[in-house]
């Protein structure tokens, strides 16, 4: 089983050798018990990112890790991976900046006590 660092670059390697743009990694382990962190990629198109999930998915499965949950496939427009402690948010750049979870989750709308203490 890998850690949450390895689960994490693993997933990154897989986003970029599908050319995924704008790739985050958000430390989420202060602000939610839930998961640790929070990929979030960029696909050009909705078949780039069933694409970039299939690499994720397909990465992590050769490396003995499960894959708890995928949604949002039939449309491309925001695909979701669960692998237990990293969450993997793959959208198009309109759907990602209407949501923007990176303000979101990224504390920047949390009080600056909050702000520091989470990262």
């Amino acid at each position: 089983m890998l850690t949450t660092e390895e689960k994490t670059l693993a997933v990154v390697a897989a986003l970029e050798d599908i050319k995924a743009s704008d790739i985050t990694v958000i430390n989420t382990s202060k602000l939610s018990s839930l998961f640790d962190r929070m990929v979030i990629a960029s696909g050009k198109s909705n078949r780039q990112t069933r694409a970039l999930a299939d690499s994720v998915a397909v990465k992590l499965k050769e490396m003995g890790e499960e894959i708890h949950g995928r949604e949002g496939e039939e449309s491309g427009d925001w695909v979701l991976i669960d692998l237990g402690e990293v969450i993997v948010h793959i959208m198009v750049p309109a759907v990602r900046a209407y949501y923007n979870l990176e303000e979101l989750w990224g504390m920047k709308h949390l009080p600056g006590a909050i702000a520091k203490e989470a990262k």
